[in-house]
């Protein structure tokens, strides 16, 4: 593998269009779900289903993916990914039924599972020295995408209805188009004939038990992280918020997180990973705790502070791993981001049914120490300082 010594900003700038792209349509699910629900009749368990075969694709489609992209050297994966993300997600405006619904959300989460992987892995390749930057920028595209899409959905559904949905995918295709020149080849790491175990043994072998711990860390992370932007916006609404300025919170929580995002990762260029994990571990549970018993007009307050902790660790992740293994650079992206985002999520059941019976607020309470459990797997973090 020859990677570029110099920032190929073209590249990099693409493969964030991707990244923006594709969560900005898949962010057009959760706003939607009570205009299904009143279109289609949906019971409670039929939205159950939806979002859990979301987040079920994420767990078992980027691992897979990761796998063949370390292997192969192809763009396919990248392009009919976000292409099939486009294109399924806004057809469900005009979905005429249940399972048709379910059919084109689950070719575009599949979609979006696709992409994630390859452009991650290839990040890396064309960061110069700047790698630490660039994966907070590429990660920033992702979650501001998360911030934005909702609102703009929700806007134009407003104003045009769910049945002109497909409209919307005109500016997904354009982006398309543009990434369709500026993404280069993908290098393939020449384990073709390696085989499932004996290509995962060459790229994870000797690193496993450190890229466990930052997988073990990821998780926990996204247990808590996605606690707190699942149930904390019904919680304020059992407060007395309104749901405009409930919005508002939560557009802020993220936000924050990509202020966080390109801070922890420009910071990791001269730092290295381990001290900005503990110290924003360690502060994570009274950001938290912050957001979550802050009154009145301090909820914003309390909302950024959260976001800023919970979210600023999502690149390094990432781009640790990578470094500890670069011969699976997509593996190990779609372990950190698809893996440990989907276990993460598959906790929120539990959780659910905990605030059933102990009150959200009460659970979301003691979700905020979970961060501090992540402590001790990130004291045993190797120590990666700046690349020469």
């Amino acid at each position: 593998m020859t990677e570029n010594t110099k920032l190929n900003v073209k590249v990099v700038a693409a493969l964030t269009l991707v990244h923006f792209t594709g969560d900005f349509y898949s962010s057009f699910t959760s706003p939607l779900l009570p205009v299904y629900v009143d279109k289609l009749a949906l019971s409670m368990a039929q939205v159950g289903l939806l979002t859990g075969m979301i987040r079920l694709l994420a767990f078992v489609v980027q691992p897979c993916v990761g796998y063949l992209a370390d292997r192969y050297q192809t763009r396919a994966f990248i392009l009919w990914g976000v292409f099939l993300t486009v294109t399924c997600i806004p057809f469900s405006g005009i979905a005429p039924n249940f399972y048709v619904l379910m059919a084109v959300l689950a070719a575009g989460s599949a979609g979006s599972s696709m992409f994630h992987p390859s452009v991650t892995g290839m990040l890396p390749l064309y960061s110069g020295p700047r790698r630490g930057l660039c994966m907070s920028i590429f990660n920033t595209g992702g979650t501001l995408s998360f911030a934005i899409g909702p609102v703009f959905i929700s806007w134009y559904v407003g104003r045009f209805s769910l049945e002109a949905m497909p409209w919307t995918m005109v500016l997904g295709l354009m982006s398309i188009l543009f990434c369709l020149r500026a993404i280069p080849m993908p290098v393939s790491e020449g384990m073709q004939n390696s085989g499932f175990w004996g290509s995962l043994n060459e790229s994870l072998g000797h690193v496993w038990k450190p890229i466990s711990l930052i997988w073990i860390v990821m998780v926990l992370r996204a247990v808590a992280g996605q606690s707190f932007i699942t149930f904390m916006p019904i919680f304020l609404v059992q407060k007395g918020y309104d749901l405009i300025s409930v919005g508002f919170i939560v557009s802020l929580f993220i936000l924050a997180g990509t202020v966080s995002g390109l801070l922890s990762g420009s910071l990791s260029d001269s730092m290295g990973f381990k001290r900005i994990f503990f110290v924003t571990h360690l502060l994570m549970t009274p950001a938290l705790l912050a957001y979550l018993f802050m009154p009145g007009a301090f909820v914003y307050a309390g909302a950024f502070i959260g976001g800023f902790f919970a979210l600023a660790t999502m690149p390094l992740g990432v781009l640790m791993a990578q470094r500890l293994a670069p011969k699976g650079r997509s593996m190990v992206s779609s372990l950190m981001m698809g893996l440990a985002y989907g276990l993460g999520g598959l906790f929120s059941p539990l959780v659910g049914k905990l605030a059933d019976i102990y009150s959200i607020e009460t659970v979301l309470f003691w979700t905020a120490f979970v961060p501090l459990i992540t402590l001790i797997p990130i004291v045993k973090f190797p120590q990666l300082e700046k690349e020469a």
